[in-house]
This record gives C-alpha cells, structure tokens and sequence, in this order.
C-alpha cells in the first residue's frame, strides 16, 4: 500500500513538472542520431543521420521547430536536409506529436518530404530530456524508394527565458 502511494505521488510531481517545461516563450535546441539500421526504406540498406533542431514555444504545448540534418549512406555520399515543423505536446507528461517538412538533397536527387513524428520528452533534469521518436517521411518523388520510417533518439535542452537573458 505505501509503495502505490508514494508511485501515484511521484507520478503526480512528474506531471506537475513536465508542464512547466511547454510553457511559452521558451526556447528548444536538440540533437538527435538515427540510422544503425533502426530505418528503413526501399533504396538502402542501412544509413546513419546526425539531426539538429532549434525550437520555440509560441503558445502553451505548441512549438515552431527548424531542422537541420547530414545523413550518410553505403552507397551515396551525403544527404543534406532541411525543414521547418511544429510540434504538439498531447500529454503534460511529454508525449507529443509532430508534422514537419522537409527539402532533402543529395548527388543527382531532390525531395520534398512531409513528415510525421510521434515521441516522448523524458526529463533527466528540469531543463535537459532524452527524446525517443518514431517517424514517417513521404516521399512524393518515388514512394517505394525513398518513403522512410524509423526511430531516432535525441537529446533535448529546453531553455527557459531568464536562461539566455542578459541581467543588468
């Protein structure tokens, strides 16, 4: 019994907390490793992709995001993409969902691709989360090929305003 009550006071305090952090007027900076075969698609056998994304918050639960991302493959040089996005956390908890769109480019191939996420935030500390994501990108070009779908783990810092001003 003491154990089910101090699990649902836990639960509650994380809830609390984990609202705190999609309040407005915040900033997102996030770095994120896919590849090592956890996506597939129809053209490669397996891939490895850095990401990088810069966020804000500009209502509560509601986030404006810009992604940058260098990917490597076995048989292509590099890929290049670049895109911006919103994300929307459902839950308080840190589940959110986000839509995206991409422009990606490599040697002899260009794409737009719309995309799909669906996540969780897990905050290590108040600021700093560790963000598991499925994802699903559309390819318009060749649907068979380059249609991709994956999990992508990253690393994110959420940055509250008095953070990054100056105090005179």
């Amino acid at each position: 019994m003491l154990k089910k009550m101090a699990l649902l006071a836990v639960s509650v305090l994380m809830t609390v907390a984990a609202h705190a952090q999609f309040e407005q007027g915040k900033g997102y900076l996030g770095a994120s490793l896919s590849g090592f075969d956890l996506s597939y698609n129809g053209s490669q056998k397996g891939k490895i992709s850095l990401d990088g994304k810069l966020g804000y918050l500009i209502a509560d639960n509601w986030m404006l995001t810009g992604q940058l991302s260098y990917q490597k493959q076995n048989d292509v040089p590099y890929t290049i993409a670049l895109g911006p996005g919103v994300r929307y956390y459902i839950q308080q908890n840190g589940l959110y969902m986000g839509l995206s769109g991409l422009f990606k480019h490599t040697k002899g191939y260009t794409d737009i691709m719309p995309s799909i996420q669906i996540g969780y935030a897990f905050f290590l500390s108040r600021t700093v989360t560790v963000e598991p994501e499925l994802y699903y990108e559309q390819s318009f070009k060749d649907h068979s090929n380059y249609s991709t779908a994956g999990i992508r783990v990253g690393v994110g810092v959420y940055l509250f305003k008095d953070q990054y001003q100056v105090k005179k």
